[in-house]
């Protein structure tokens, strides 16, 4: 019994270390910057996917009549 509660407190005691890390701090810091841009990237994607059918049959037509003159 005793073995287990000298395994639990090195555990309890690696852990506490770990959260006091700096490291860990910091890939914490670039993940969570990365999901904001994720968020982001994915917010103006779909902006875009909204706009970009509009946009590309103006340029269609405007290049297709430049054509038919010719």
């Amino acid at each position: 019994m005793m073995r287990i509660i000298a395994k639990m407190h090195l555990a309890y005691a690696n852990a506490i270390e770990n959260v006091k890390n700096k490291k860990g701090q910091n890939t914490i810091e670039y993940l969570f910057m990365l999901g904001i841009i994720v968020v982001v990237v994915g917010i103006v994607g779909g902006l875009i996917k909204t706009f970009m059918p509009e946009l590309f049959e103006n340029i269609k037509g405007k290049i297709l009549g430049q054509a038919g003159e010719l």
